[in-house]
């Protein structure tokens, strides 16, 4: 009888790659090593797990009030006197982030607490518009079908596009994608392949604004990997799941719980000042008036959080680890506000769009199409909540007035929205996201630092993998445990991910005549 081939659970791409487990004992036996994971992320939060598991005796440390770092989500109380889960806004779950659900799986086996969003739609204002919902699932097919289907794309188009300066986006691989075009922007790329100005502003700079960065500042070779991951490398589509309710309630209250009945220590509310090396070989914590010692530390902070801590906080490894550190960057600042309105919007209204034209406005989320919590507030008082994104604003950007603006942008989209009361509102500003910038790549840190007990995790790393957004942030935690795991000589964990190079031979081969060396040695420009 032929063998069926495993997959992740509920994954549909035969494809996907397993990265097995390293051997080892299932869990501690005599005394647990100690380790401090500082920052309550996703990456954190993975680590923690991945730690506890085994066995490894634990503590997480949290600076915010909350857990689930960029996805937390605290209480507000509005005008009406009721009270509501405010966040950072609508993020996608993926049929992709296969290590980010494992994760969620440990309290949601059947993932119930997220729910599938039936369409992907796209608007540009000049009136085009893009769905996902029956593109096929399989490259290129999948491609084939968004092109065929999409209004951008037309048979007169075809010639006057750079077909080989696209070849790179056929065979993606990892580092080989990021020394091949990390030196040239992701606009510049779409600009060499001449895709149609349409489908150039209404599919790809939606994407490549996923990444909280203008796309002349962004990295070509970080918008090819989400071409691969998303769209081109796997079958999953492109299609996605959400919370169905808000994310403390969804996915961090229950993945709290389940770490502490593995004895894990949180301690949120309680930044960390200093981390300094030990004589042993361990590290000792100081944060407020206690001071505290530990066999490991996984570093999980975002951007500045990490720079900062590291700071005060020297001689844990090599100078060259330091100075990478300090080169990293945030991504400008975004918007996220949040509209509790006294009337709905219509029926057909998407629960998610994303948009292009409409000034700075990036996507509209209508919340009780998905959100428990959400319907419970439109089912009582006959209105909508209504959730608008906007991204990599510039620094001198006047806040009262863009925030006016994509209440504007949302009357042109939605006009049935124009004469609703906006009963409360909430305005999140950030500017906490990493850049990936134009030939940052190899200056970017990688899991394992010179300090053998020392990993850094989140989506800011290096992972030598095709991972992207809250899957690298989930991947990397996982990485950075199965380090420490292997040296106390226990079992790591399994993780998965999408093809690690183009899934389809003849469009390999053909990425490769396209960018093999011409006389001379030099790499085909492209364009």
């Amino acid at each position: 009888m032929k063998q069926q081939h495993r997959l992740p659970p509920g994954a549909l791409d035969r494809a996907a790659v397993r990265l097995p487990a390293a051997p080892g004992a299932s869990e501690v036996t005599g005394p647990p090593p100690s380790t401090v994971v500082i920052g309550g992320g996703i990456a954190g939060l993975a680590a923690a797990v991945a730690l506890a598991e085994r066995g490894v005796r634990v503590t997480l440390y949290e600076r915010e009030a909350t857990l689930g770092g960029r996805l937390a989500g605290w209480t507000t109380r509005l005008a009406d006197g009721s009270t509501a889960t405010m966040s950072r806004g609508f993020h996608a779950f993926f049929r992709q982030y296969y290590n980010l659900r494992s994760l969620l799986r440990r309290t949601d086996p059947r993932l119930e607490r997220l729910t599938r969003l039936p369409d992907y739609p796209l608007w540009h204002a000049d009136g085009a518009r893009d769905s996902f919902r029956r593109v096929p699932r399989t490259p290129p097919w999948s491609a084939v079908g968004f092109a065929l289907a999409s209004p951008t794309f037309t048979l007169g188009d075809l010639p006057r596009m750079n077909a080989r300066a696209a070849l790179p986006l056929m065979d993606v691989r990892v580092p080989g994608v990021y020394e091949q075009l990390d030196g040239v922007s992701a606009h510049s790329l779409l600009a060499s392949i001449r895709f149609p100005e349409a489908a150039h502003h209404l599919a790809f700079e939606v994407f490549s604004r996923s990444f909280f960065a203008d796309p002349r500042r962004l990295s070509a070779a970080e918008m090819a990997l989400m071409f691969h991951i998303y769209f081109l490398g796997s079958a999953e589509g492109l299609l996605f799941d959400v919370p169905n309710d808000p994310f403390p309630t969804a996915l961090w209250d229950p993945l709290s719980h389940y770490l502490e009945s593995l004895g894990v220590e949180i301690r949120v509310s309680e930044p960390v000042d200093r981390i300094t090396s030990t004589p042993g070989g361990g590290f000792r914590l100081d944060a407020g008036s206690h001071t505290h010692e530990y066999d490991a530390c996984v570093l999980a902070l975002d951007t500045g959080g990490l720079r900062h801590l590291i700071r005060s906080s020297p001689g844990l490894a090599d100078e060259g680890w330091y100075a990478r550190v300090a080169q990293l960057r945030t991504a400008p600042a975004f918007l996220v506000s949040r509209l509790w309105l006294d009337r709905p919007v219509a029926a057909d209204r998407a629960g998610f769009l994303g948009t292009s034209g409409y000034a700075n406005l990036d996507n509209v989320s209508v919340l009780e199409r998905w959100e428990h919590e959400a319907r419970n507030w439109s089912r009582r008082t006959g209105g909508s909540v209504v959730e608008l994104h906007a991204y990599a604003l510039a620094e001198d950007t006047d806040r009262p007035a863009e925030q006016k603006r994509l209440v504007d942008q949302l009357h042109l989209l939605y006009p049935e929205t124009r004469e609703a009361r906006i009963i409360d509102s909430r305005h999140e500003w950030r500017e906490d996201c990493p850049l990936f910038a134009v030939a940052g790549y190899d200056s970017r840190p990688t899991v394992r630092t010179s300090n053998p007990h020392l990993m850094i995790a989140g989506d800011l790393v290096r992972t030598g993998l095709p991972v992207a957004l809250m899957e690298r942030a989930a991947t990397s935690g996982m990485l950075a445990a199965n380090a420490l795991l292997a040296q106390w000589r226990l079992r790591g964990h399994e993780l998965w991910t999408v093809p690690r190079r183009g899934r389809n031979a003849p469009l390999r081969r053909l990425a490769r005549w396209g960018t093999a060396p011409e006389p001379g040695g030099a790499p085909h420009p492209g364009p």
